[in-house]
């Protein structure tokens, strides 16, 4: 029995080494893992920012999420409050389009925003915080309304109660989009959950 014994050990110790981790002997490539984007920058990005200006955030995406970034609109002294909400507004949209930088895009960040995208204030019969685009938001993909969305709600140009008064062109329906956790985390699952405005 103990001789029995003593032949198995050296056979089981040849099963348990099997059970290791063999890397080396078997090369797997799957690509690039999740964890592989960075979604964040060293340091500040000198190229995407300005002495000048009014400091802003825009969320850009990074991999399935929505991430802010720092940016700068350029607003004059002395504009009046409702021409001032429409600059920082169209701001935001062109800083939104504009192509990630070069640090941007090495951390993985993209946009979704299509250029010429433009912005103006609310019609005679709309809510005085309400902002029209060129481009209806029906018309546009869930990412981009999810982008221009997160980055308008919590800025100068709205009320910054985590939602925005969106509509397009022509006096067209308006509706109220909220930027929830659902949306930066999931942002292309579907359109930014809105409710209608009825008042106007």
């Amino acid at each position: 029995m103990t001789v029995r014994r003593l032949l198995a050990l050296p056979l089981l110790g040849a099963l348990l080494t099997g059970c290791g981790i063999r890397a080396t002997e078997v090369p797997t490539d799957f690509g690039a893992a999740p964890s592989g984007v960075q979604c964040s920058l060293a340091g500040p990005d000198l190229s995407t920012q300005s002495s000048h200006g009014v400091p802003v955030q825009v969320f850009l995406l990074c991999g399935a999420s929505l991430v802010a970034v720092d940016r700068t609109v350029r607003v004059p002294d002395g504009t009046p409050d409702a021409r001032r909400r429409v600059m920082v507004a169209q701001g935001l949209l062109d800083q939104l389009a504009a192509s990630p930088s070069a640090a941007e895009r090495s951390a993985g960040y993209t946009t979704r925003v299509p250029g010429g995208l433009g912005v103006s204030g609310p019609g005679p019969k709309d809510p005085d915080d309400a902002l029209r685009l060129s481009t209806a938001p029906s018309r546009l993909t869930s990412y981009a309304v999810a982008q221009l969305v997160c980055t308008l709600s919590d800025s100068a140009a709205t009320e910054g109660d985590g939602s925005v008064i969106l509509g397009g062109p022509d006096g067209g329906r308006l509706r109220r989009y909220e930027c929830t956790d659902d949306v930066r985390h999931h942002p292309g699952a579907s359109q930014p959950p809105s409710t209608p405005i009825t008042d106007h």
